[in-house]
């Protein structure tokens, strides 16, 4: 068995609606069936137990070695704590091999999984050792290392609860909701509207409690030291005990609480200047230690912190109780487990010191011994939610002194006896405020019941409801996908929106292209939806894209399928026949928002099947209004696009829209038959998104088809009182629709230019010029330096077979060069003549044709 082409698929995909990695496996002959690998499934059950059944119950299939890699890739991943359900495998037409499919809920560990699976299951083959256990283990251990935290990870849980799109934006905890001008960001419980300044506010705990102190918040007084000498000379100032801790810390790191004496003292100074220059030194509040979680304007969550403790049982000793204490499944090493694992270091040990204990020491049976004197979480405390009980007055002391600081999310901690009373009776106050506080006690407290903090931060985020989506068109099929795309966009700038487009021309943000060549994949959509300046976005959706890795989008507001035909790059990635190709561009019709519109050619059958796909609603569009399925579509009251007496129509129940093609400049009036239906298509797209109609008709008035606004889409020159038309069709309906639309412009003789695409099948090359040597009395065929896989001469050939009994050219000619042939094409022209030229490198080609014309 060999695995290879494994890529990853980070969107909804032709398998499913979910993150996977695919793969493409390569089996023996032998290994097409188990049932002739004697011994095998012993022998991986013997190494994996937990394996789930390779069948269902009552089958007796043949099952092949890829489908067990599949079912071990996906036990492995459940195995290790990972929640993913999904996969599958296909055999493809070359014998022996298959595709095979596994989702995955974080990349590397899906991609990890596959690689061990590999390995259990040649294990198994040659009956040689396999240590699942650490394998399992090293899974699990990837998995806890590229997950996002529980504090992150429950703001995303809430976003995607809210239909927020989220996507991480580096391996940490930086994390992207929303799309475009709509999008924000976080990182970990830290919001992109919280200033730089703020922070460094929080950070300062001697400036935080000069403002809180100016505020009215009660505080601990103190003042920042110089050295040990000096820390003795403020904590005599200030009257013992006191609290010795780093100026700037986090998470509890470097502090000493309740100082009594100058030896603990300077052991503390020595402590917290491990961690900062700069140590504060401020009095000791007695009493509980609690942390009330501010968002926006509320107190929102409040927890009760206790330090690390043991209880004794008479028998274990401290460093024994410490261990069995950390055995607890809740307990981690790091922040991505509710509890953390109690530090037994020199700090816990200067504790017991001061308890009179040893590590080695037996407490008696029901003895509380602290490990810690503060009460962080991040040294092994623990929590118990206290929220129901804040008096209003603690609460609003709380949202001051995070509203004085100038933190969106804040971390308030409270030392006083009680919260169910004001903190000025009895004489508690605020110690510390915390910028990107953690929510792990607030989430799932040690005891009492977790807060939905999550959701508050996304609320916080996205007022009334709102989920950040900005609208998104996706546009496929064979021919026509970036003339829609340009046009859509264009209609919705009109509407006064900033549209980032992609197509294979490049990447386009309010008019500006950002970036050139063949832009139609997800890496390019994706660059759009992050882009600030966005408020739409249409997105061309090539068919590559979608199979190396997806869409770039959970859901989209509109897909727009402009045709299907005899298709397109057949017989590439195991996409070999045109239902199949239908079933991989009916993606994004399957991925159509429950509110949104699925646009589809009602006159392919292939689109119209595509229908019953989608859960949004459909329109249908097509000339010809009497087409089985629009005239049914619009019995039922839906909504159809068709051409009725020179008038693009718009109806749906008893609306209907009328407007004039002889005001549409692209269609000519209505005679370029597949502009007609790429004006079509763009109509309904804009239509699904409520742009008025007096938009759409301004936006159709002023699209014109030149080369600077659709370059290589039916561009049309005049050189010597010729007709000059540049286009980049590419394969047989292409060819057959350029046919049609050339036929109704007056020309007393014509020509064509031609090179096929090499990465088309031999057919699809030959049909192309069996189709223009009916309509053309010259034929000029060119090669250039990119065949795209084909050997030099083989694409020629193919075109000179297709021209064999044409019953119209007169006259072929085979040049190398795509330049040499247009100057060859275009210099015999004389006036009332037509040449149509099938360019291939879009952009150089056509600053060639330009330029042929302005020079006359």
């Amino acid at each position: 068995m060999e695995v290879t082409r494994i890529r990853a698929l980070r969107g909804p995909n032709l398998w499913s609606h979910h993150t996977a990695i695919q793969s493409i496996v390569s089996c023996a002959p032998q290994e097409n069936s188990i049932d002739e690998l004697p011994g095998f499934e012993v022998r991986l059950r013997e190494r994996f137990p937990e394996l789930s059944p390779l069948q269902p119950t009552g089958h007796n299939d043949r099952i092949s070695l890829a489908h067990v890699l599949e079912l071990v890739t996906l036990g492995l991943q459940a195995q290790a704590g990972c929640p993913v359900t999904f996969s599958c495998t296909t055999p493809t037409l070359d014998d022996n091999v298959y595709q095979v499919v596994v989702e995955y809920s974080e990349e590397e560990v899906g991609r990890k999984a596959l690689e061990i699976a590999e390995q259990l299951c040649n294990a198994a083959l040659s009956d040689t050792p396999f240590d699942v256990a650490t394998a399992l283990a090293a899974l699990r251990e990837l998995d806890e290392d590229v997950r996002l935290g529980p504090s992150t990870g429950s703001i995303v849980d809430a976003a995607v609860a809210r239909g927020i799109p989220y996507a991480r934006m580096t391996s940490g905890s930086m994390v992207r909701f929303g799309w475009g001008s709509k999008k924000r960001r976080i990182q970990a419980a830290e919001i992109d509207a919280t200033s730089a300044i703020s922070e460094a506010i929080a950070q300062d705990k001697q400036l935080t409690k000069k403002l809180l102190a100016a505020a009215g918040v009660p505080v601990p007084t103190g003042r920042a030291v110089s050295d040990a000498d000096d820390a003795w000379k403020a904590a005599l100032e200030i009257g013992l005990p006191v609290v010795v801790k780093p100026l700037d810390g986090n998470q509890g790191k470097g502090v000493t609480v309740n100082i009594t004496s100058e030896e603990q003292l300077r052991k503390a100074y020595e402590v917290a200047s491990t961690f900062s220059d700069d140590i504060l030194v401020e009095r000791y509040m007695p009493g509980n230690d609690f942390r009330l979680l501010v968002v926006g304007d509320r107190l929102v969550a409040a927890a009760r912190r206790d330090p690390p403790k043991v209880v004794g049982d008479g028998v274990s000793t401290i460093a024994q109780l410490v261990e069995q204490v950390n055995k607890d499944p809740r307990r981690g090493s790091g922040h991505s487990t509710s509890l953390t694992k109690i530090r037994f270091d020199e700090i816990a040990k200067e504790c017991l010191a001061n308890q009179g204990f040893t590590a080695d020491s037996v407490p008696l049976k029901g003895q509380r011994v602290n490990l810690r004197n503060n009460a962080n979480l991040s040294t092994g405390g623990s929590a118990t939610d206290v929220t129901d009980d804040v008096h209003p007055d603690v609460a609003a002391r709380a949202v001051a002194a995070a509203h004085m600081v100038g933190l969106d999310i804040c971390g308030v901690d409270v030392v006083s006896d009680s919260i169910l009373r004001p903190l000025e009776e009895q004489g508690g106050g605020v110690v510390e405020v915390n910028a990107a506080p953690g929510l792990r006690m607030h989430l799932a407290p040690s005891f009492g019941k977790g807060r939905a903090v999550g959701e508050a931060i996304i609320s916080l985020l996205f007022k009334n409801g709102d989920n950040g989506r900005i609208p998104v068109v996706a546009v496929t099929g064979t021919n026509g996908k970036t003339t829609t795309v340009r046009l859509i966009s264009h209609l919705l700038k009109t509407n006064g929106l900033r549209v980032g487009m992609t197509n294979t021309d490049g990447v386009y943000v309010d008019g500006q292209c950002i970036d050139t060549g063949d832009c139609s994949g997800p890496k390019s959509a994706r660059s759009v939806l992050l882009h600030p300046d966005v408020d739409a976005a249409v997105l061309e959706t090539a068919r590559g894209g979608v199979l190396r890795e997806g869409l770039a989008f959970d859901r989209c507001d509109v897909a727009v399928v402009t045709n299907v035909g005899s298709g397109d790059h057949l017989g590439l990635n195991y996409i070999t026949t045109v239902q199949e190709l239908a079933v991989l561009k009916r993606v994004i019709v399957q991925n159509v928002a429950p509110t949104g519109v699925a646009v589809l050619n009602a006159a392919d059958p292939n689109v119209a099947s595509m229908a019953s796909k989608c859960k949004g609603s459909v329109t249908f569009f097509t000339q010809d209004r009497h087409h089985p399925v629009m005239a049914t579509h619009r019995a039922q009251g839906h909504a159809v696009v068709y051409v009725e007496e020179g008038n693009l129509v718009a109806a749906k129940g008893d609306f209907k829209h009328h407007i004039p093609l002889n005001k549409v400049p692209i269609t000519m009036g209505g005679a370029i038959g597949f502009q007609v239906e790429n004006v079509m298509a763009s109509v309904a797209a804009a239509w699904a998104l409520k742009v008025d109609w007096v938009t759409i008709e301004t936006g159709l008035s002023s699209f014109s088809n030149d080369s600077d606004n659709a370059a290589g889409r039916f561009n049309m020159f005049k050189h010597r009182g010729a007709t000059v038309i540049a286009d980049y069709g590419h394969n047989p309906d292409a060819m057959a629709a350029l046919v049609q639309a050339v036929e109704s412009i007056p020309a007393t003789r014509r020509s064509v230019v031609i090179s096929g695409a090499g990465d088309r099948r031999d057919q699809d090359i030959r049909q192309q010029t069996e189709i223009l040597g009916r309509a053309f009395d010259e034929v000029v065929m060119f090669e250039d330096q990119c065949q795209r896989g084909r050997s030099d001469g083989e694409v020629i050939a193919l075109l000179r077979e297709g021209l064999k009994g044409a019953p119209r050219t007169k006259e072929s000619s085979e040049i190398y060069g795509e330049f040499l042939a247009i100057d060859k094409a275009m210099d015999k022209l004389k006036e009332g003549e037509l040449c149509l030229i099938l360019v291939d490198q879009v952009e150089e080609a056509m600053a060639h044709i330009a330029a042929k014309v302005a020079a006359g």
